[in-house]
């Protein structure tokens, strides 16, 4: 990217985007500004990066081409309200959690497109997979800029908006259904006589080269179980007691009521 890119917010996702666009070359720390609330953070994102730190709104958006909305969502609420003539003409793409278009677009009525992304926290090791939409059908040079930008930390798929809410079920909570499951894969090691160091190194480990094995292959995830299942053997014997406790529809259950959840969230202000 040849753009000014500025971060109005310098937390975890600012500094993964800002690490994944600097190690992947994709942008140089002259071309990276940021801006903190009160806290430390930007101040410690442009030590660590060497990217600008901005002295205050105009001095950050004056030249900026693409702003990165990336504060705490419960902070839009109260957003400057300069925001709404400092991005004029300029791209805003978000990474506010729950933050529908319509509502983005009331902090940002003049900008050139909004584009909405949901990222997980993968992203922080570049290894990401980003859901978005944009307000608009983005120019070609946009679009451009938004799959780079979110190339950096990951892979990215557009979606329409109203998919966002599921897309939070998969992949933006995700992460943590699978650490809960690497968690009890490890209890279950121990109770089956592991020591806990075992137990969790087996666990992770197993979860890891699944997942590495199924990118690898493409394989369906049912045609790779069914490779390691006898009939009546050990992992057929494991399956049965997922699937008597209908583990699927727990599953099921779960994703319905995160979408619920982000789906309420997103209806507020």
């Amino acid at each position: 990217m040849s753009l000014q890119v500025t971060f109005l917010g310098a937390g975890r996702m600012a500094s993964a985007i800002v690490d994944g666009l600097l190690s992947r070359g994709a942008a140089t720390p002259a071309q990276l500004a940021c801006l903190g609330g009160a806290g430390p953070s930007a101040d410690t994102l442009a030590a660590r990066t060497g990217i600008r730190l901005a002295t205050d709104l105009e001095d950050l958006l004056r030249n900026a081409d693409l702003v990165v909305v990336a504060f705490k969502p419960q902070h839009l609420a109260r957003a400057d309200p300069r925001l709404a003539e400092l991005t004029r003409g300029k791209l805003v793409l978000s990474v506010l959690a729950a933050k529908t278009l319509a509502r983005l677009g009331k902090t940002f009525p003049h900008a050139r497109n909004i584009v909405r992304t949901m990222p997980n926290t993968p992203a922080a090791i570049g290894a990401g997979i980003t859901g978005w939409c944009a307000a608009r059908a983005l120019s070609a040079d946009d679009r451009a800029t938004v799959t780079a930008l979110l190339g950096a930390i990951g892979r990215e798929i557009e979606l329409p908006e109203e998919q966002l809410d599921a897309l939070m079920a998969v992949s933006g909570c995700g992460p943590a259904f699978v650490f809960e499951f690497t968690a009890a894969l490890r209890e279950a090691g121990i109770a089956a006589g592991l020591s806990r160091e075992a137990a969790a190194l087996l666990s992770l480990e197993t979860v890891l080269g699944a997942a590495k094995l199924m990118a690898a292959t493409g394989a369906e995830p049912e045609d790779l179980r069914n490779q390691v299942t006898s009939p009546n053997g050990t992992t057929y014997a494991g399956l049965q007691v997922m699937a008597a406790r209908d583990f699927r529809g727990m599953l099921r259950d779960t994703a319905l009521a995160t979408k619920a959840r982000s789906a309420e969230l997103s209806a507020q202000d």
